[in-house]
């Protein structure tokens, strides 16, 4: 009597388990990248500043920043599935919320809320696809969740600019409620119910308390340290409360017996070394998003509308590259992908530095393409290293800390670059430039600076650990 074999079923379930993990990436990305295009919209309606509107993105990127890891080493106490549910349930409901919001305080409260879902989610994602997926095709499933991150960037400002024309601000978050439906529904189903690491586990508040006031305190310095200044108090005592709280922070895991970051994983020298390198590659990415738009807009007179267009080349080259060098690191590591990819983003950014006034949209292009194409070989064999570096009891921490590096990375790029920017424009006006010029210059100055990082980057590309491939889950 013949009897089907195992393997079959297990395939089933790695592609249902990418279905639940992608909706949920999806609409996450969507709603970034929509909210953020809102920003003049939201001023105009509750009649505020920018100063005030833009903690409308300020309070969901600090929540959620300071809750991916904990939420992370939550799951792995309690279950992947039970979190990530949970979080699809959280942020639709805070869609829900901020859509119905009469006033600009009532929305940035809503949006807390929103971004506690939000952290569930993306501290889940990756952990589910290294679980359901063999290690062998651990990059390609980290490439395939990176393609619809690019999908998300790519589809979400004209998508956004699409819905606040035709139906108000409101629809930005409404359209979150049926795709959030879905994934409940969806992810309620097809996902495997998970075992937690260990029953008598108890969850680390203090340490979980201690890094949410580190890494909130330290993004919210470099969000705001160009305009309160870098040397003011407001700033140098931010600086201070996120050293004093990660000392604490260190000092607790230290001594619990169920830490919230288990500090020995950075012992493993492809886990540190992937991890670091992954902050500056974002550092270098974000001077791409940040520094584009004013080069495109004030340099080269571009409308909204052809800015928009020119900045999905990014996103878009990413959709491409992202699944073949998942797939590619399955075979060969993620060293050389890691490397090149890393690479190729500092010699986009040096590229990026000879940009002028009178550059043509093709030569605009293709550095931009390059930029894509450095991201997209980079990031998937690199979160495919972190999440290999570390025992499947710990894989909510690693998924959390690829986000975490993610956020840290991108906010301390826009700081440097922003400051990089008021310096190099100060220092030409004190020697005489004429005021027109100044800014085209600091730009590239900030390109510059970036390029140098992203160079710097490629050293712990190459010396990251070995790590184990083809061997079976």
């Amino acid at each position: 009597m013949l009897t089907a074999p195992a393997s079959p079923s297990r395939l089933d379930y790695k592609w249902k388990a990418l279905i639940a993990v992608a909706i949920g990436t999806f609409m996450s990305t969507l709603d970034s990248s929509i909210v953020n295009l809102a920003m003049p919209t939201l001023g105009q309606e509750f009649g505020v500043e920018i100063t005030t509107v833009e903690w409308v993105a300020m309070a969901y990127m600090l929540t959620i920043a300071g809750l991916l890891i904990s939420m992370g080493r939550l799951s792995d106490m309690v279950g992947h599935k039970r979190v990530y549910n949970l979080g699809f349930a959280i942020f639709t409901f805070g869609s829900l919320l901020c859509a119905m919001s009469r006033g600009i305080d009532t929305l940035i409260l809503f949006r807390v809320v929103q971004a506690v879902g939000a952290a569930m989610l993306a501290s889940n994602g990756a952990a589910i696809l290294t679980s359901a997926f063999p290690r062998s095709e651990r990059g390609k499933a980290m490439g395939l969740n990176g393609t619809i991150v690019g999908a998300g960037l790519t589809v979400g400002p004209s998508l956004g600019g699409l819905l606040i024309h035709a139906f108000g601000w409101r629809s930005i978050f409404t359209i979150n409620l049926p795709i959030g439906v879905i994934g409940i529904l969806l992810a309620s189903r097809l996902l495997r119910p998970d075992s937690p690491a260990a029953d008598n586990e108890r969850f680390d508040l203090p340490g979980a308390l201690a890094l949410l006031s580190s890494l909130t305190a330290l993004l919210l310095a470099l969000s705001r340290g160009e305009a309160w200044g870098w040397s003011s108090t407001p700033t140098v005592g931010l600086f201070a409360l996120s050293l004093a709280s990660l000392i604490l922070f260190v000092r607790i895991e230290m001594r619990v017996p169920h830490p919230t970051m288990d500090l020995s994983l950075f012992r493993n020298r492809l886990f540190s070394a992937a991890s670091s390198s992954a902050v500056i590659s974002y550092m270098a990415i974000a001077t791409v998003t940040f520094v584009m738009p004013f080069y495109l807009q004030q340099v080269r007179g571009y409308t909204t509308a052809q800015m928009g267009l020119m900045l999905t080349v990014v996103p878009l080259t990413m959709v491409v590259v992202s699944p073949v060098s998942g797939w590619i690191s399955d075979r060969i590591g993620s060293r050389v992908l890691s490397s090149a990819g890393m690479a190729s983003v500092a010699v986009a950014l040096f590229l990026l530095r000879g940009l002028h006034p009178e550059s043509t949209p093709a030569e605009i292009t293709v550095r931009l393409i390059l930029v894509g194409l450095g991201n997209g070989l980079f990031t998937s064999p690199n979160s495919s290293a972190i999440m290999g570096a570390v025992p499947p009891q710990r894989l909510g921490v690693a998924s959390g800390m690829i986000s975490t590096v993610r956020t840290v990375g991108m906010v301390t790029g826009i700081a440097l670059a922003g400051a990089v920017i008021a310096l190099r424009s100060g220092q030409l006006i004190d020697a005489g430039i004429a005021p027109g010029d100044t800014f085209g210059i600091a730009l590239k100055s900030a390109f510059l600076v970036a390029g140098g990082i992203a160079t710097a980057g490629v050293i712990p590309s190459l010396v990251r650990g070995r790590e184990a491939r083809r061997a079976p889950r």
